[in-house]
């Protein structure tokens, strides 16, 4: 069984986001990037399957232009097979996101697809999973147990494969590559396509009217007393 795993190349989690003077964006030119940690989670979730014995090939696929190959390197260094990269300047929206990944799906027919948070289960008619928390395949039944967070508890849920799974940031610790592994990347295939050659129309169905940065949060206050602790959360506030 083959599993598909999704990775994105974004702003590193440690570089702080600043706004286009203009704001339409965020600046990223001369920014640190790096791997979406949902999308190392994923992959490390894949891993595990695959050295377990449940899987015999892990596929790494990014979007977008040619630098988001260096992420699929280190996707491969982390111990993918091989990748996909659908070369794409523009920027690529949700849904044209999901198509893609449903002709990529058609063509190399995995049996599970993890992802970080991208869903394409109503394109595929296939069940979902989503914020999973753990993961346990049983490969004879064809079937795969997730459980996820929710606010009573513990929800299990048990799909049929094929199957999508999205992550939760408690399913696992992601590995670090190693410099063998990481010279061993090197020369793991890549294989490349266009959304033109996917039958993949890029246009986009959202406007980004402005982006601003969130209001800076005010200092916070030592209280004296469990009463004016309630007082402060009720009046000022507004919590209770």
């Amino acid at each position: 069984m083959k599993i598909m795993v999704t990775i994105k190349r974004v702003i590193d989690y440690a570089v702080k986001i600043r706004v286009k003077p203009d704001k339409t964006g965020v600046v990223t030119q001369n920014v640190k990037m790096s791997m979406n940690p949902f999308c190392e989670i994923a992959l490390e979730e894949a891993l595990r399957i695959k050295e377990s014995g449940l899987a015999s090939e892990v596929i790494a696929v990014s979007m977008g232009p040619s630098q988001s190959i260096d992420t699929l390197r280190t996707g491969l260094a982390m111990g993918a097979d091989r990748g996909i990269h659908v070369e794409a300047n523009d920027s690529l929206y949700p849904l044209s996101v999901a198509k893609i990944l449903k002709k990529l799906v058609e063509i190399e027919k995995p049996g599970l697809l993890i992802l970080g948070k991208q869903m394409i289960a109503g394109l595929l008619n296939w069940p979902q999973g989503t914020f999973a928390s753990k993961v346990v395949l049983d490969k004879e039944k064809q079937v795969v147990t997730v459980d996820r967070e929710v606010d009573d508890g513990i929800e299990t849920l048990s799909l049929n494969l094929p199957a999508v799974i999205t992550t939760d940031l408690r399913l696992n610790q992601p590995r670090y590559a190693t410099l063998p592994n990481i010279m061993k990347a090197k020369s793991k295939p890549i294989k490349k396509y266009t959304p033109e050659e996917l039958n993949v129309e890029i246009k986009s169905d959202l406007e980004i009217v402005e982006v601003t940065e969130p209001p800076k949060r005010k200092s916070g206050v030592i209280v004296s007393s469990v009463d004016e602790l309630i007082d402060k959360l009720k009046n000022e506030a507004n919590v209770i």
